[in-house]
């Protein structure tokens, strides 16, 4: 987390929108658009990525052509006060979980979760409710995007292979 917002102008400004809605726009054609040559361009993107500022670049992927068929979310309650550093060690843990956060409320975190199948997220489900801490969850499946072109309704990573119960099962 950063401690103070990284100051940048509205050309910075600018360019993180074309970017954001483009990360694949030349410089040349950003700066077009800003006023810039595409070496200046290039400049303040190297500056907005050493500050901070900007923290990757991605595509997104429609989740069923890699694998994920079933979406939901997860409130996770937990067991006297967990520390969201227990939280993070334990949602790294399953590849299946795209995004968590700590929340306000009364869960203690929520945790945004893609399967293959429905069957697949009952074992994940099964997995995170292991956790010695964890006292119980509330799941809320995902029927339809109504924003589809936003970032929570593409993939960032292809579907895991088989688990090891649900391969030796196959076997």
């Amino acid at each position: 987390m950063h401690s103070a917002p990284a100051s940048f102008d509205e050309l910075d400004r600018k360019i993180i929108t074309a970017l954001m809605a483009n990360a694949r726009t030349s410089f040349a054609e950003i700066g077009t658009a800003v006023g810039l040559s595409s070496t200046a361009v290039k400049r303040r993107v190297d500056r907005l990525r050493e500050t901070g500022v900007i923290t990757g670049f991605t595509a997104t992927v429609q989740p069923s052509a890699l694998g994920w068929r079933t979406e939901a979310y997860v409130e996770v309650y937990c067991e006297g006060a967990a520390p969201p550093r227990r939280l993070a060690e334990v949602v790294r843990n399953h590849p299946e979980i795209t995004a968590a956060m700590t929340v306000t409320g009364g869960a203690d975190a929520l945790l945004h979760v893609r399967a293959r199948d429905v069957e697949h997220f009952e074992e994940v489900l099964e997995r995170i409710r292991i956790e010695p801490f964890i006292r119980k969850t509330i799941s809320v499946m995902v029927l339809s995007h109504l924003i589809p072109e936003s970032p929570e309704a593409g993939a960032s990573q292809p579907a895991p292979v088989e688990t090891s119960k649900r391969a030796s099962e196959l076997r």
